[in-house]
């Protein structure tokens, strides 16, 4: 099982002194070499490709506000979606008009809803916990029986438990054509416990790879501007106190029966707590408990906190994608159940104030930029997991070879995505090789495959 991998970084060149210095411009997955999607169909192992443009197409900018002009579709492979999903991950021709000046929200926070809360740097959408379905009892007399359906919105059922056979290896899924994360978007086959195992045939590597040694990269924005990012940051929020994983203040209620909120709220009764119902299933069977001075590390009511990152060395408030001990997402997830900030993000037809268009750099790597490549496990018995750390916008080829040069095996790491996979379920034991071809280098690892 993995325990270390590294996320590469997206580093532009060019534009103005306000796009250079602010990530909410710069940090932007650009597509500059015409990637398109894929996706997975069940039983096929062999993705298809799609005629579709990957990960963001145009960033603009003005004083206040930065435009995302994107497909929605991720450049790593999407589907194939177990639970009877029909639908496919589908252009969404959207530009969004996120505020590159959020400020917090001094009244009632804001609720979360269903739909885009939040959008990712490779510009797929961030829906919140729900899952559009609540237990609606009022209707059992009706029925005959308990009932789960768009219902009462009284006890909300939880997305990431209760669709979980419906997410791909990456954890996302569309609803009507609209591919969207709910959680921590890295594949499950990278977790500590592996919970799916979706990943054995259809096989992904999500947005970004989580590294405790590493703070984690800036993710993406929620829609009251402010960002993003992975499991682990600075235990203290001066950015001191070294890597620690950010902890989620929510915790499962100690209950037996649904009729009540944590508030003490008396509401219409939901099913009792057992094996069908598990406790987890409904967002309000959590509870918020706010955390000591001492506990730094744990996140307040909207899961996040004002602290200092390698993006922001000043500080800024940030959401976290939280997880578990063993890698497996926590809620409320991302983002929620309420913002921080006031919601200002929106869709938008067209840009109607003047911009600047932020052009990246488009010509692969620079001459100064050091390219890191780590291989994961090693030595391996089934699967070898090759990482491109600081990579930019160019694809890179990745070779298995045995030791005479012979190709085993070849895998292309596509621009927006951050790994190949290899299976060495077939392979002897023995020494080889993996060549990572760049635009500035061919680098060579040795790697070694154990066989019992």
């Amino acid at each position: 099982m993995l325990r270390k991998i590294h996320f590469f970084c997206l580093l532009m060149m060019g534009g103005s002194a306000i796009a250079q210095t602010n990530p909410g411009i710069t940090q932007w997955i650009q597509n500059t070499t015409n990637i398109k999607g894929r996706h997975y169909v069940k039983g096929n192992s062999t993705p298809v490709a799609d005629d579709v443009l990957a990960n963001v197409q145009k960033v603009q900018y003005s004083t206040d506000w930065v435009y995302v002009t994107t497909t929605g579709i991720p450049s790593y492979i999407t589907g194939p979606f177990l639970d009877g999903n029909p639908s496919l991950a589908q252009n969404q021709n959207a530009i969004f008009k996120i505020s590159l000046k959020p400020v917090k929200n001094s009244g009632t926070p804001t609720s979360t809803t269903g739909g885009n809360i939040g959008i990712f740097i490779n510009g797929v959408a961030l829906f919140d916990y729900r899952d559009g379905v609540s237990w609606s009892n009022a209707q059992q007399a009706l029925k005959g029986g308990p009932l789960m359906g768009m219902g009462d919105n009284v006890w909300n059922r939880d997305a990431v438990v209760a669709e979980r056979g419906g997410f791909d290896c990456a954890k996302g899924h569309p609803a009507m054509g609209n591919y969207h994360h709910h959680q921590n978007p890295s594949a499950f086959k990278l977790d500590k416990k592996v919970i799916s195992n979706v990943c054995d045939l259809y096989a992904a590597d999500g947005l970004y790879l989580i590294d405790s040694a590493q703070h984690a990269p800036l993710l993406g924005y929620a829609v009251d501007g402010f960002p993003i990012y992975g499991a682990y940051g600075f235990k203290n929020v001066d950015g001191t106190g070294g890597l620690v994983r950010m902890k989620s203040s929510y915790k499962l209620r100690n209950i037996a029966v649904r009729t009540h909120y944590a508030d003490g709220s008396d509401v219409v009764d939901g099913p009792a707590v057992n094996s069908t119902y598990p406790l987890g299933l409904f967002r309000e069977d959590y509870e918020y408990v706010a955390p000591s001075a001492q506990q730094s590390e744990y996140l307040d009511e909207h899961n996040g906190r004002f602290c200092v990152t390698p993006e922001y060395p000043n500080g800024i408030y940030c959401y976290f994608a939280t997880v578990d001990a063993q890698w497996n997402s926590s809620y409320p997830y991302v983002v929620g159940p309420t913002y921080y900030g006031v919601r200002t993000a929106s869709k938008v037809t067209s840009v109607t104030e003047a911009v600047t268009t932020y052009v990246p750099q488009s010509n692969g790597l620079s001459q100064k930029e050091i390219v890191k490549v780590s291989l994961y496990p090693n030595p391996s018995s089934d699967v070898l997991v090759v990482q491109i750390a600081k990579y930019l916008s160019t694809n890179v080829v990745v070779e298995l070879m045995d030791l005479q040069g012979r190709v085993m095996d070849q895998q292309t790491v596509y621009a927006g995505s951050t790994m190949a996979h290899f299976d060495l379920r077939k392979m002897y034991s023995g020494d080889y090789l993996v060549r990572v071809n760049t635009p500035n280098a061919v680098i060579t690892e040795r790697v070694v495959v154990l066989k019992d």
